[in-house]
């Protein structure tokens, strides 16, 4: 599937501003203010200067919360992009109960507490999220993301991602396979999973090395027409049910 542009010159500004540079500003900037953002239940907020909400906003990490305060801005982080933030870039702290977790273990660990599959979550975030693809919600669509070439404002998501592993009870009959790939499809959107293999049983969960082990099959499921195969059409054209997909950087 092209990448839909939302408005004309909208491909130009991608190209001219590639998310790869806006994220590395971003890492330097928050790294150099000591940024540190708070644990709050299934969220981290972030307090950030003006300019960096809007690097924030560029990148897109995390919704702005509106407040009164002029000085500082108030950014709410998923547990994905707070510790992405955290643990790949480097560039912010995080505290619980205004005491800073400088341990990683501590952090994982909080997480974990509050969302045990987030290790596979998190895993598939930030394999998405390296390649410079940007993650959004996908709750209104019925997945877990939505995927971007670019910023949300230049172009419409390509991906509806749905995450799981090997024991998953997801997408295990055809009747969950047509609803995800009709309910993508009306939303001009492509069907993509991402199984994340690996041990998600025992004490090696309690440590974020544990990432490593892990590994990322990506897999594009799409409508079969049956117009494809029919004798008139040119011997070229192949209807794919199932593609494993290779996602380079956008």
């Amino acid at each position: 599937m092209a990448p839909r542009w939302k408005w004309k010159g909208a491909e130009a500004k991608a190209l001219a501003e590639p998310i790869s540079n806006s994220v590395l500003e971003l890492q330097l900037s928050l790294a150099k203010t000591e940024s540190s953002g708070t644990l709050s239940s299934c969220n981290v907020l972030l307090a950030v200067e003006p300019e960096q909400a809007e690097l924030l906003d560029r990148c897109c990490f995390g919704r702005l919360v509106l407040s009164a305060e002029k000085v500082k801005k108030w950014i709410q982080l998923s547990f994905e992009e707070a510790f992405f933030l955290f643990h790949t870039l480097k560039c912010i702290k995080i505290s619980l109960q205004g005491r800073c977790l400088e341990n990683e273990v501590d952090t994982w660990m909080y997480m974990k507490s509050k969302r045990p599959n987030f290790p596979m979550f998190y895993k598939a975030y930030s394999h998405l999220r390296s390649k410079n693809w940007v993650l959004r919600s996908g709750l209104q669509y019925g997945v877990d993301f939505v995927a971007y070439r670019h910023h949300p404002s230049l172009v419409h998501s390509e991906y509806s991602v749905l995450v799981q592993s090997g024991d998953s009870d997801r997408l295990r009959v055809w009747s969950d396979i047509h609803c995800a790939v009709r309910l993508s499809g009306s939303v001009a959107k492509t069907l993509l999973t991402l199984y994340v293999n690996g041990n998600f049983k025992g004490e090696g969960l309690n440590l974020p090395a544990c990432l490593e082990d892990f590994t990322v099959e990506e897999q594009t499921v799409s409508r079969w027409s049956p117009e494809l195969s029919r004798e008139d059409e040119t011997t070229n054209s192949k209807p794919i049910v199932t593609s494993v997909s290779n996602l380079k950087n956008p």
